[in-house]
């Protein structure tokens, strides 16, 4: 039962954690792309990026099957270069994962950018600071607490991904088996000890996480 137990919480922690170490990313370059920015079809780009904090996790799967599916020319790509289609695969569940967590890093960090005072980052530019050292020395370290909130509530979300990552990676023993997928066999194979169990571990890690945003904030 510890085996049963382990698998699908340490297959959340790794798929989530690269889950949030790629949305942080991107999350990072797009906010301040779109930080203090006024051109026509900003809101589409906006509306696109925050999609799938509105639509229902069925949809989001069926769209990444859509896309990453083998026969998509995407899909048919990914197949060439690591001969094996994407779905039903670890990496599936990245971005299933990846996609629904990517809103909210998107809105924290382009949240902080924006709050931060131009003049500061113009006298960084006057003192000869080029485009990549003021943004990881100057624009980062000043929007730090909305940057590290968006990444704490982004690595939740992924953790607690379920509809998407049931359609697009499945729900596979070891392989794509997380925490709310394992709860949704245990209880229907009435095993209300080993859901109980993983239901206990996803709320306390999610407890800590939001510990974490409000010391952050504080």
């Amino acid at each position: 039962m510890a085996t049963d137990f382990w698998s699908p919480v340490k297959l959340s922690i790794e798929i989530a954690s690269v889950s949030g170490i790629l949305v942080v990313v991107f999350g990072l370059i797009f906010g301040k792309v779109m930080s203090n920015k006024k051109f026509k079809g900003i809101a589409l780009i906006e509306t696109i990026f925050l999609l799938p904090l509105v639509l229902p996790p069925s949809v989001v799967g069926f769209l990444l099957i859509v896309i990453f599916g083998r026969n998509s020319p995407v899909g048919q790509m990914f197949e060439e270069l690591f001969r094996q289609p994407v779905m039903f695969t670890w990496w599936a569940a990245v971005i299933a994962s990846s996609v629904v967590a990517f809103p909210l890093m998107y809105q924290s960090a382009k949240t902080g950018f924006e709050s931060i005072d131009e003049d500061i980052e113009n006298a960084a530019r006057v003192d000869g600071a080029n485009a990549y050292t003021l943004f990881m020395f100057v624009t980062i370290p000043l929007a730090y607490k909305a940057i590290i909130s968006g990444a704490i509530l982004s690595f939740a979300r992924a953790l607690g991904e379920f509809g998407a990552t049931l359609m697009f990676a499945g729900n596979i023993p070891g392989k794509t088996q997380t925490i709310p997928t394992a709860i949704y066999v245990a209880i229907d194979s009435g095993n209300m000890e080993l859901a109980w169990l993983w239901v206990a571990s996803i709320m306390v890690i999610s407890l800590l996480m939001l510990i974490c945003v409000r010391l952050v904030k504080a």
